[in-house]
């Protein structure tokens, strides 16, 4: 059974940054597509970045330029990096890893960010 443990969350002031950490315990992580998703309650959960096993990044318009996935395979552990952090980031933020066609969901972390 995949684990994913998010970590890195909390309250923020707008402008400020933040970096949420995914680990994973899987040994398939290094060829597992990793991504980031948010969900405010009440709206559907929306996509925010993903990162493939091979190949680049790819951005929600809402973040691009401002957030930054990266992975360590060495660590089994995907990272979001938000900077420039805006009030409407506000929202659990959930890991997904996609192996195999089954994609496996964290417990979430939640972001706050102030005015």
């Amino acid at each position: 059974q995949v684990q994913l443990v998010e970590s890195g969350g909390g309250l923020v002031q707008a402008g400020g940054s933040l970096r949420l950490s995914c680990a994973a315990s899987t040994s398939s992580f290094s060829i597992s597509s990793m991504g980031w998703y948010r969900q405010v309650p009440g709206l559907q959960r929306e996509w925010v970045a993903g990162i493939p096993s091979v190949g680049g990044a790819n951005y929600a318009d809402s973040v691009k330029g401002r957030f930054s996935i990266s992975r360590d395979n060495a660590k089994n552990t995907v990272y979001l990096q938000m900077n420039s952090l805006k009030r409407e980031d506000t929202a659990v933020y959930y890991c997904a890893l996609t192996s195999a066609s089954r994609t496996y969901w964290g417990q979430g972390t939640q972001v706050t960010v102030s005015s």
